[in-house]
């Protein structure tokens, strides 16, 4: 019987699967196109290898891609119909079930068997770095912090990857308001290891979460070999780099940033790049700025994909683009399509309720912002601005959100809510200077506090 090494049972699983298994992992967590090769090497020296079917199942679940996804599903189906599970061990059967689970949609329940299987089993790092992923696209800051930091204890801190659960952590930290520590921890898992492309990630969103967008510029440029390239997070950390330009007023550097790196003509048109695309762009919208012809050509990306009910985060995205490239009809013909879904759905997949609860509101209110309406707007958001995290992402991806509530708010003339909406923001973020320039235009229509 084979066992990775840290001891675990890897049931049907030879040594040369081993082998590959473990370069899975360590590509997984450095975000190495080469995961998926090392993961179809473990199946091809072991078919049967009951990790090997896991951690292929994951990866097309990892993407948010409804088509990796389908294909997942079907692989897995019928590996699990070729097996016997009582002859997995506990750990196996638990990720199995997890697998299982989310490939059904139920991604809360996945994320629970695997907080289960990781009490166990603390050194499992693909049940760390998966639950961890899963937390993300469920908005869930306490997990994203709390399952690496419960077994970061069990961990010898000479162990290899002990840097890059630390730099998952302190994206954990960075998610549930502990900026100066997720800071701190960041910086030493990157320390470790130059090239963890999400401890990177961790501090780049600590820095933009305390408004310190000239630090942030400055720490991603001393390290550029290291993250804007050959990885799948280059272009989500390019975005951040963008997102620090904007706030500092250069917008013509944005858009190069956007040209280069988000969206041209080799993009793969994945959904994660075209959702950092679109989030760049409707932040220039709401700021009134000149962004050429790139709405209707990032429209026409998403269109290309024909998305299904997936996952609520990516419509929102889309809809963004829509909106930003005057196609309403795209916008609403996708509320519609959500809309027929839900009433035949029923209750079991996770974006069901992430997308009746906040995605088709959000959907609603960006499309009324297109129009103008910004009253609606108000009324749509307000509601949901403490429960944005349910359908998933980040502060820092969520934050388009708060922003287009500040301004459908100045817009619409509500100078009470929008200067009790400015005063929070600047409260946590004095240094921000959007928060800065939004009350000044909010003075300059109404004195803060009269009436």
């Amino acid at each position: 019987m084979s066992v990775d090494r840290h001891g675990q049972v890897m049931t049907d699983t030879g040594a040369a699967a081993v082998r590959h298994y473990e370069q899975a992992l360590e590509d997984l967590l450095f975000f190495r196109g080469e995961v998926s090769g090392q993961v179809g090497a473990v199946l091809e020296a072991s078919p049967r290898s009951a990790m090997g079917h896991v951690f292929r199942a994951y990866l097309g679940l990892l993407g948010t891609e409804e088509k990796d996804a389908a294909e997942a599903a079907a692989a897995f189906t019928a590996f699990r119909q070729g097996i016997d599970a009582g002859g997995l061990s506990v750990r196996e059967r638990l990720h199995t079930e997890a697998a299982s689970c989310w490939l059904a949609g139920d991604l809360h329940r996945a994320g629970r068997l695997l907080g289960d299987l990781v009490v166990a089993h603390p050194k499992d790092v693909l049940a760390l770095a998966v639950g961890h992923q899963i937390d993300f696209f469920t908005g869930n800051a306490v997990l994203l912090r709390d399952r690496i930091g419960g077994a970061l204890a069990a961990w010898d801190r000479e162990d290899p990857h002990y840097g890059l659960l630390r730099g998952m952590y302190a994206f954990g930290l960075e998610e549930a308001g502990h900026y100066t520590l997720a800071e701190q921890v960041g910086l030493e898992a990157v320390e470790r290891n130059a090239r963890d492309v999400w401890g990177i990630h961790a501090v780049v969103h600590a820095l933009e979460m305390q408004g310190r967008h000239e630090d942030g510029i400055a720490y991603l440029d001393a390290r550029t070999e290291a993250w804007s390239a050959g990885n799948y997070l280059n272009v989500h950390n390019w975005w951040h780099y963008a997102l620090y330009l904007l706030e500092t007023g250069r917008t013509d550097k944005v858009l190069a940033v956007y040209d280069a790196a988000l969206h041209h003509d080799g993009s793969a048109g994945a959904a994660m790049e075209l959702l950092d695309a679109a989030a760049l762009l409707w932040r220039l919208y709401l700021a009134g700025a000149d962004t050429g012809g790139r709405w209707p050509v990032l429209a026409d990306a998403w269109a290309r994909r024909g998305d299904g009910p997936h996952y609520a985060f990516n419509d929102v995205h889309a809809v963004m683009a829509y909106v930003g490239a005057a196609r309403t009809g795209d916008a609403q013909r996708l509320i519609r399509e959500r809309e027929r879904w839900l009433r035949e759905a029923g209750a079991g997949p996770s974006n069901v309720s992430m997308t009746a609860e906040i995605g088709l509101p959000v959907c609603r209110a960006l499309v009324a912002y297109g129009q103008r309406r910004y009253a609606e707007v108000v009324d749509l958001l307000l509601p949901l601005r403490y429960r944005f995290q349910e359908f998933g992402g980040s502060h820092a991806q969520r934050d388009a959100l708060q922003k287009t509530l500040v301004e459908a708010a100045l817009h619409a003339g509500r100078y009470d809510l929008g200067r009790a909406l400015l005063s929070e923001r600047i409260s946590l973020r004095s240094r921000c200077p959007y928060n800065q320039r939004a009350w000044a235009r909010l003075t300059a229509g109404r004195r803060p506090g009269s009436g």
